[in-house]
């Protein structure tokens, strides 16, 4: 069941839901808007070749005010806000319409896990043929809450707790683990 606006701001005010700092223009009838932060990630494009599942990626890190996402460019950034969750709530983010109509897609992974506490890395691509200036502060994402239908263990990953915008850290997955040769790893025989 999606959260309600009323829903919402009895977890912040009970404590149960965290997200600091917040204002009230931040709460709509079902989530709430989430800024964007000055702190950005993006590939380092001349430090590889190609960009692999089991290696990390090298980035170029910045701290600005205002960027300027080039055409068919990608850029993680990170929000201002705090996000706590509790073990019985899930979120997912979504892009604003209006920075939608503009041709700014703010994230392809949008979920966020219960019991995750940290600030929200935003996966920020701009799909048009014009670069688009971006602003710290401006709200620019929004988060919709759910409730699950049990609490279960909290999230314990690999972003759990991240302070900036962070990098993939796929080539931790267990996938990655070259102890086995790939047909050991990916087939079994029957027997």
């Amino acid at each position: 069941m999606i959260l309600s606006l009323a829903s919402i701001q009895k977890k912040i005010a009970e404590n149960e839901l965290k997200i600091q700092p917040i204002t009230q223009s931040q709460y709509q009838p079902a989530s709430v808007d989430l800024r964007l932060g000055n702190h950005f990630l993006a590939i380092d494009e001349t430090s590889v070749p190609y960009l692999s599942l089991e290696k990390a990626a090298q980035y170029k890190e910045f701290m600005e005010e205002k960027i300027l996402i080039p055409p068919h460019g990608f850029v993680l950034g990170t929000t201002i806000e705090w996000v706590k969750l509790p073990n019985d709530i899930t979120a997912f983010v979504e892009g604003r319409s209006s920075i939608g109509r503009l041709g700014l897609f703010i994230q392809n992974a949008g979920w966020v896990d219960p019991g995750f506490e940290g600030r929200i890395t935003l996966e920020l691509y701009n799909a048009n043929s014009v670069p688009i200036e971006l602003h710290a502060g401006r709200r620019i994402c929004q988060l919709v809450f759910a409730n699950l239908d049990q609490a279960g263990p909290a999230y314990s990953g690999k972003y759990n707790g991240q302070e900036r915008a962070f990098q993939s850290r796929i080539y931790l997955d267990e996938e990655c683990n070259h102890s086995l040769s790939a047909p050991e790893k990916f087939y079994s025989r029957g027997k």
